[in-house]
């Protein structure tokens, strides 16, 4: 018959597990749960799952696939999520533990249902961008209506129910932490159903989506931050599971970890993490939320070491803490900053952590101190700070009585009359304040009175509760304007708050996802920004465009948006902010007499601006690079070297198949209206039927009209030429 709904499985299944409570040994539950299963196994009584539309989107697969058809004779785990939800994230591990230890050969086959809680997740490439992250490798359906989710009955994520072979309903899993059910009610099932030959072991067709996407230097980016000089960005490259350090320039300096997940102390080349999200710098010290590895992680930049300083590695359940922090569990922490403790005798002496597994914000004392409404605290100390562990959107003047959902990002104001820390409660789509004074927790902008609401949500520019956001994952304090920068992430937008009046405004993005580098920020997009920051001096801000896989640079002063190019050391050895060293350009090639010089038209530019050049060369027929000589290109400005200042003069061309990319940033403060820029290259190469080698040179002359312009700050040039002689 027809699925009543969960509700139909739960005389049965509760009585099982008031059983299971009792049960003393392995052996007995497995023999509980095999006689459960002796008397479900009814066709005529089955509660069966009705049929998935046709005209569902499917993820992960070759085509659609019919629970009815293409999954008889499979046992199937359906798992209803929606990818903001961070308990839903707490079960990914189980299932990647569940389909490594079966596959659909064994029986079994996993389906992500998903059904969306905000609009945006509705959004199939939304979807996409969030199984690439989430590292999912089993089919997903996009149920935007929810279409299955109300046949069943189901009422919260994460929601398991297992399917037997007739696509009838065995058990349900409500919430996460179930997977010592979960590995025993599939395990047993798969036995039963074998024994009885209904288990079939054709392989279902599938085709992941991360398999067709090209390389980029950024994944996921999640989070970034800058120094106190403005001088240097930490990058979490959240999908590449690596901490980047980069000049402002976006030079790398150091890479740490990555490029595959794991969990692991040492030198930068040896250690690992999972999924990094927030990340704190003073001085040469970093912090890092390593949220899928439940850790927080330090980065010496003198020593070149990472250390773990709390968190013991698996999902902790405790919400009140205590322990020194490498003996105390903690759970998904999103993001850190640093902050002083009351009486403390050092300044940035506490690290607060957004504890999004347990909707909490907790601190570690980074020395010895006292938490407003707390005793004293020793150094190494990891506590909660504010928060009850409900997932609420409570505020109170007691810390411990407020409630949270899911806080996703934090930014300090220790001036008055703020003295507070702003915190984006992504899962109530509101930013709340909490004061380092007494511990008060109150509301700033988004949401609506009733704590318990976590549905209002939207994307409305105005005062107080008037203003509505949409799943915000980041905040950063303009000390400057005394402002409020917010990642409305699910908006697509750069939002600005003033906390005195409560006003909450668009900045940037136009709300559609994109990546358009626009001509003012109202007319650039972004796509599920994740994290922001601003410089000391309150000029840059910099935006983790997390599903974009770039790191944007909002020039706050002109109300330009540009992308930082993110550039090797390899690649890349002129420091910023300095002259181009002269040993560097007479290290240059010096191009043949007979070298062409292609003129190129005037090219209007901004300051700030990045342009893109996009070498292609073409030699002549049956030729090829001469591998053990260095073909490569470079910049110069004979008149103008204030434009290489921070600039990569030169690299290698290893391929000319393919255009090679050369990026160049103008700086933003051009000390001239015009200038003449000139990209060459140098190419050596022999005949493929002599061993005679060849050089031969171009060099592209590019004017520049220097000035504010409507341009877009993105400009990409074509250079092509082809050698067609020997």
């Amino acid at each position: 018959m027809a699925a009543r709904g969960l509700a139909g499985l739960l005389p049965a299944q509760t009585q099982l597990e008031y059983a299971l409570l009792d049960a003393d040994s392995a052996q007995e539950k497995e023999n509980l749960v095999y006689q459960y299963l002796k008397r479900m196994d009814s066709p005529e009584r089955d509660l069966v799952v009705p049929e998935l539309g046709a005209d569902l989107q499917w993820l992960n697969t070759e085509g659609p696939i019919s629970l009815h058809k293409d999954l008889c004779g499979k046992v199937v785990v359906l798992d209803f999520f929606t990818y903001c939800c961070i308990n839903c994230l707490h079960l990914l591990p189980d299932l990647h533990a569940l389909e490594h230890q079966y596959s659909d050969k064994d029986g079994l086959v996993i389906v992500g249902v998903h059904s969306a809680k905000f609009p945006n997740e509705k959004v199939l490439d939304n979807i996409k961008s969030a199984i690439l992250r989430y590292n999912i490798v089993h089919p997903v359906v996009n149920d935007a209506d929810a279409m299955l989710w109300h046949e069943l009955e189901v009422s919260c994520w994460p929601t398991l129910v297992i399917l037997g072979p007739r696509g009838n309903m065995l058990f349900s899993l409500v919430g996460e932490g179930h997977r010592e059910k979960l590995f025993l009610f599939t395990s047993i099932t798969l036995k039963f159903y074998k024994e009885r030959g209904q288990i079939k072991e054709n392989k279902i067709g599938i085709k992941l989506y991360r398999d067709s996407l090209p390389p980029s230097p950024l994944l996921f980016p999640g989070k970034v931050t800058v120094d106190v000089s403005g001088e240097r960005l930490v990058i979490a490259d959240t999908g590449h599971h690596r901490i980047l350090v980069t000049r402002k320039n976006g030079q790398i300096l150091h890479t740490i970890g990555g490029p595959h997940s794991g969990r692991r102390d040492g030198r930068f080349s040896e250690a690992a993490f999972n999924s990094p999200q927030g990340v704190a710098i003073k001085n040469n010290v970093i912090y890092v939320a390593d949220t899928e590895n439940h850790l927080i992680r330090k980065i010496d930049l003198e020593s070149e070491l990472v250390t773990t300083v709390a968190g013991i590695g698996v999902q902790g359940v405790d919400k009140e803490g205590g322990a020194r922090g490498e003996e105390q569990p903690i759970s998904s922490p999103w993001d850190v900053v640093f902050g002083n403790s009351i009486a403390g005798t050092q300044e940035d002496d506490v690290l607060w952590i957004a504890m999004a597994g347990t909707h909490q914000v907790w601190a570690l004392m980074l020395e010895g101190g006292k938490l407003p409404k707390g005793s004293d605290l020793k150094k190494g100390a990891c506590l909660r700070f504010a928060g009850s562990g409900n997932e609420e959107n409570r505020n109170n003047a007691y810390p411990h009585k407020a409630g949270f959902a899911q806080p996703s990002g934090l930014s300090l104001a220790p001036e008055e009359p703020w003295n507070c820390l702003f915190v984006a409660d992504s899962e109530s789509s509101t930013v709340r304040t909490i004061s380092l004074k007494d511990g008060a927790v109150k509301h700033l902008v988004g949401g609506e009175r009733d704590p318990l609401n976590l549905f209002a949500f939207g994307d409305v520019d105005g005062a107080g509760i008037n203003a509505k956001l949409q799943h915000p994952l980041g905040v950063t304090w303009d000390k400057k304007r005394k402002l409020l920068y917010v990642a409305d992430s699910y908006n697509h937008k750069i939002k600005v708050v003033d906390p005195k009046m409560k006003n909450c405004a668009t900045l940037a993005g136009t709300g559609e996802a994109g990546n358009v580098v626009g001509s003012s920020f109202s007319q650039s997009t972004f796509n599920e920004p994740g994290g922001l920051c601003i410089e000391d001096s309150g000029r840059f801000m910099y935006v983790a465009d997390t599903n974009n896989h770039q790191i944007k640079v909002l020039d706050l002063e002109t109300q330009i948006l540009s992308m930082l190019p993110i550039l090797t050391p390899e690649a890349c050895d002129v420091p910023d902010n300095l002259p181009v060293q002269k040993d560097k350009i007479t290290n240059l090639p010096k191009l043949p007499k007979s070298a062409p010089n292609i003129q190129l038209p005037s090219l209007t530019v901004a300051p700030g601006q990045t342009i893109q050049f996009l070498l292609k060369l073409t030699l002549p027929p049956d030729s090829k690079l001469n591998e053990e000589a260095p073909s490569s290109w470079f910049i110069t400005a004979e008149d103008n070297t204030w434009l290489l200042q921070g600039q990569c003069p030169s690299g290698e061309i290893k391929d000319i198949s393919s255009q090679t990319l050369i990026p160049f940033q103008l700086p933003r403060s051009c000390l001239s209206a015009e200038a003449i820029l000139a990209v060459k290259a140098c190419l050596y190469y022999c005949s493929k039927g002599s061993s005679a080698c060849m050089m031969r040179g171009i060099s592209f002359s590019q004017p520049l009209q220097i000035a504010p312009t409507n341009q877009g700050t993105l400009t990409q040039v074509e250079l092509t030429h082809s050698f067609l002689t020997n």
